[in-house]
C-alpha cells in the first residue's frame, strides 16, 4: 500500500489515474481495517469478560424430543448450527449468536431444541417476536411440538387478559412456567423470571438495542442470546456490521420443498393473471395480492389499496369468492380477524399491504401476486415470495409491473425471476443499493 502521506496527496492532486486508484485503495483499506479491528476488540473483550450461564448437559427433554418427536429429519445445516450453539452455551461465557436462515429453512425447530437444552439444565427460556401475529404463530408451533413431552408454554402479548397475565407472572416468578413466548410485552418491568437462561429473538432487526438489553437485565447472570432473522444479510456485510455477534447460517432447505416459480407480467397482461388465479382457486388453493406502501402520504396509499381491492372484487365477485383485506390502518383486532379468516380458509384471497411480509404461515396459499413490483426492494420481494411454497403444492410468485421500468427495477425483477436463493439475492441487493449507513 502507498504510505498515508502520498495517498492524501495523490487523492487530491493525482499525477496519473493509476496513482489515484492506488490512493483510493490505500484509504479504503485503512478505514475498513480499523473498523474490523474495533469489532474484533469488542468481540474479544466480550468473550473474555462476559459471564454466562453454563448448559453443561444434554438431558432427558432434549433427548426424548430429538429421538421420538422431531416432525422431520434435520438437515445437516441444522445439525451443524445446533452443535455450534451447544459448544457456545457450555463455555460459561454469554452466547450472543445470530442465526440466519432463508425463509422456510427451519430456524424455529433449532430454537425449540435449544430451549429444551436450557430446561434440561434447570433454566427458563423466553422467545420474543415483533408482532402479535408472529408471536401467536410461534406459540402454536412450539406448543404443538412440546405438548407431547409435557412442557408448558405460555403466550404473553398486549391483549392477554389481566387475570391470565397475573397467573402467568406468578408461574414465571416461581419457576413453574418454563417457556414464555411473546411480543414486547415480555420486556415490561413486571415480568420477572425465576432463572432465565436463554432468550430467543425473532426478526431481530425489528427491535432496538435497548429493547433487547432489557431482557438481559432479568437475570443475575445474563442469559444466552440467540437472534434469528430470515432477511438474508450478505456475508460480507454481516461480518462487518454484526462483528459483535457470532454467526450461524442454515444454508439448505428441508427436502420436499418445491422451488417457487417466479414470473414477471406487465399490467397489460392482468386479465391473464386473473384467469390463472381463478384456476388455482378452482383447485382449492389460496392467493395473496400485495400492494406497496410508496406514497409519502397514508391517504394516497390507502386509496391505492382500496382501488386495488375494488378491482380484485370486480374479477372475483361474492358470494362465489370471498376476499379478506389487511392493512396498517385497521385496528389490531380487525386485522387479526381478517387474517384468521384467511388462515382458516373462509376467504380465498387476501389483499394486503406489506404487513404480511414476515412470518405468516398458510401452507395452502400457493400464489403470491405483487402489484407494482418495481416499487419494492429486493429483500422485500424475497420475503413476500417466502409466504408461499410452504405446503407440498407447486407455488407461484407473479411480479406485476407497469410498462415503463427503470434500469434498477428491471435488474431487480430479473434477479427475482432467475434465483430463489436468499443469499445470492442479498449479495445482489448490496451491489445495487450499496450498504447504506
Amino acid at each position: 500500500l502507498l504510505n498515508r502521506c502520498t495517498a492524501y496527496q495523490q487523492i487530491h492532486f493525482p499525477s496519473t489515474s493509476a496513482e489515484y486508484d492506488e490512493a483510493v485503495k490505500r484509504l479504503k483499506f485503512e478505514e475498513l481495517f480499523l473498523a474490523q479491528l474495533r469489532m474484533s476488540m469488542l468481540r474479544s473483550t466480550r468473550h473474555r469478560f462476559s459471564k454466562g450461564v453454563v448448559f453443561e448437559k444434554v438431558g432427558d427433554l432434549f433427548n426424548e424430543f430429538y429421538k421420538s418427536h422431531l416432525p422431520f429429519e434435520l438437515t445437516n445445516a441444522q445439525k451443524r448450527v445446533i452443535k455450534e450453539i451447544r459448544t457456545d452455551t457450555a463455555k460459561g461465557k454469554q452466547m450472543n449468536r445470530l442465526l440466519q436462515g432463508d425463509v422456510g429453512s427451519g430456524k424455529t425447530i433449532v430454537a425449540v431444541l435449544i430451549m429444551l437444552l436450557a430446561l434440561d439444565n434447570g433454566y427458563q427460556a423466553c422467545m420474543m417476536a415483533p408482532t402479535e401475529i408472529l408471536a401467536q404463530q410461534h406459540f402454536k408451533t412450539v406448543h404443538s411440538l412440546l405438548e407431547k413431552i409435557n412442557v408448558p408454554v405460555q403466550l404473553l402479548t398486549g391483549s392477554t387478559k389481566a387475570a391470565e397475565r397475573k397467573e402467568m407472572l406468578k408461574d414465571l416468578a416461581d419457576g413453574s412456567l418454563k417457556i414464555l413466548i411473546g411480543t414486547h410485552a415480555v420486556i415490561e418491568e413486571m415480568v420477572q423470571f425465576n432463572n432465565l437462561g436463554l432468550v430467543v429473538i425473532d426478526e431481530q432487526h425489528r427491535f432496538g438495542v435497548a429493547q433487547r438489553a432489557k431482557l438481559w437485565e432479568k437475570a443475575a447472570i445474563p442469559p444466552h442470546v440467540l437472534v434469528m432473522t430470515a432477511t438474508p444479510i450478505p456475508r460480507t456485510l454481516a461480518m462487518t456490521a454484526y462483528g459483535d455477534l457470532d454467526y450461524s447460517v442454515i444454508d439448505e432447505l428441508p427436502p420436499g420443498r418445491q422451488p417457487i416459480n417466479t414470473v414477471h407480467r406487465y399490467e397489460s397482461q392482468r386479465s391473464k393473471v386473473m384467469d390463472f388465479i381463478r384456476s388455482e382457486i378452482g383447485k382449492g388453493r389460496q392467493i395473496y395480492i400485495v400492494f406497496p406502501l410508496i406514497e409519502e402520504s397514508d391517504k394516497l396509499d390507502y386509496e391505492n389499496l382500496m382501488k386495488g381491492y375494488e378491482n380484485v372484487k370486480a374479477y372475483f365477485p361474492e358470494p362465489k369468492y370471498w376476499i379478506s383485506m389487511v392493512h396498517g390502518r385497521q385496528p389490531a383486532q380487525q386485522k387479526e380477524i381478517n387474517m384468521q379468516r384467511f388462515i382458516q380458509k373462509d376467504t380465498q384471497i387476501l389483499v394486503s399491504t406489506t404487513v404480511i411480509e414476515v412470518g405468516v404461515d398458510v401452507p395452502n396459499a400457493s400464489v403470491m401476486v405483487i402489484e407494482s413490483s418495481e416499487k419494492f426492494g429486493l429483500s422485500q420481494l424475497h420475503q413476500l415470495r417466502g409466504r408461499v411454497g410452504r405446503g407440498a403444492d407447486k407455488s407461484y410468485c407473479i411480479l406485476l409491473s407497469g410498462s415503463k421500468l427503470g434500469n434498477d427495477a428491471r435488474e431487480r425483477i430479473r434477479i427475482m425471476t432467475s434465483t430463489g436463493n436468499g443469499f445470492e439475492i442479498a449479495e445482489k441487493d448490496l451491489e445495487l443499493r450499496g450498504p447504506g449507513d
